[in-house]
């Protein structure tokens, strides 16, 4: 059975509003017959730095843990990539059969399209 799990962080900070959204969403995403691992979308926003954040659930369905070394994700609005990463995140690894929100910051530099901000996605590639 999928779990909810919260790094350490967010777990101290996170408005309770917030966690409520999340933990709806993971009651809504967690029963999948996905075997891999899923990024749900939760929000989308531009920081001061005009990087581009996006706050995703990351479900992890597998039976082994999960951590991003040098993964490239890319972030689509209307299925037009807009821009693509690659993250290497130390201090996140999501364990098997758990779920976690995260947020990936997209350096404004890779920025070369109208972002909207409207249904976006992430994808690993």
């Amino acid at each position: 059975m999928q779990k909810l799990i919260f790094e350490s962080a967010w777990d101290k900070t996170i408005s309770n509003k917030d966690r409520k959204e999340i933990e709806a969403i993971f009651l809504e995403t967690s029963q999948s017959d996905n075997q891999g691992i899923q990024l749900t979308p939760l929000w989308q926003a531009f920081n001061h730095k005009g990087e581009l954040l996006v706050t995703v659930l990351i479900h992890n369905f597998t039976m082994h843990a999960f951590s991003f070394q040098n993964t490239k994700l890319r972030y689509i609005e209307s299925n037009d990539v807009l821009i693509e990463h690659t993250f290497t995140i130390p201090s996140i690894s999501i364990q098997a059969k758990s779920s976690m929100p995260w947020t990936f910051i997209f350096p404004n530099e890779n920025l070369d399209k109208k972002i909207t901000l409207e249904n976006g996605h992430l994808e690993i590639v």
